[in-house]
């Protein structure tokens, strides 16, 4: 029997593998695991070049690419450059791509709100979010495969902005933007979902706020990520999960 979580002959991308011990990491181990050809993006060359390195040292696939992705055309170029270096075995396909570059900070009371900072959040979160979907939605459509962003829950009916109202802003314009590719490309085979985690364990956040039992764990949001792009959720499109 064919198990539907082996990724073997798939590429998937996956935008934010940057820093060691963030959720990009934790997301690129899982599919690598899994059997899938990994093509890892993100703004820091040494960063993202050294978690690709990581992973062919344990002898799995996965390139390097190197793009801001809140430039649209930058992200076009990385896409391009992802689609041509894999045309001999993926024929111009890109099975899923995981939309995970991003970030979060306090911005304070709204009234007290630094713009800079306020724009920094719609910056690194929705704006990359777009750019890297716009860019690669003809190779997903190829292989009428599947995005996966990040949400957040305080974005979510019941959340609790306060505080963080950028951050919680612009990761509802992702979710938006999810749903927006959800119904646009439908009659493309193309799927759209998103996780919706609580604070995560990743290193950043030990670092910010002290260890704690109350952390998401990275694997259990990969395994979830893993699980929307993979076919058991063929059906599934246009769906907030949540993490607690």
């Amino acid at each position: 029997m064919t198990n539907p979580l082996d990724f073997s002959g798939k590429l998937i991308v996956i935008t934010g593998v940057g820093r060691a011990g963030q959720i990009g990491e934790a997301v690129a181990l899982a599919f690598a695991q899994r059997g899938a050809t990994l093509a890892l993006l993100d703004v820091q060359q040494t960063e993202v070049e050294a978690r690709a390195a990581a992973l062919t040292a344990q002898g799995f696939v996965a390139t390097a690419h190197v793009a801001n992705l809140a430039d649209a055309h930058a992200a076009q170029r990385a896409a391009e450059e992802v689609v041509e270096r894999t045309r001999s075995q993926f024929n111009g396909r890109v099975d899923a791509v995981i939309c995970a570059a991003g970030g979060f900070s306090m911005t304070g009371p709204v009234s007290d709100a630094d713009p800079t900072a306020w724009a920094k959040q719609f910056t690194i979160n929705l704006e990359t979010a777009f750019g890297a979907t716009r860019a690669f939605l003809p190779a997903v459509r190829a292989a009428r495969g599947s995005f996966v962003f990040f949400g957040s829950r305080s974005a979510l009916p019941g959340g609790v902005p306060k505080g963080i109202a950028a951050y919680a802003a612009a990761k509802s314009g992702v979710l938006t933007l999810m749903q927006a590719v959800a119904a646009e490309e439908q009659p493309h085979g193309v799927r759209a979902n998103a996780v919706a985690p609580n604070a995560v364990r990743t290193a950043s956040n030990i670092a910010d706020m002290g260890d704690s039992s109350g952390f998401v764990e990275r694997e259990s949001v990969a395994d979830v990520i893993a699980f929307l792009a993979s076919p058991l959720a063929r059906n599934v499109t246009g769906q907030v999960i949540t993490l607690a």
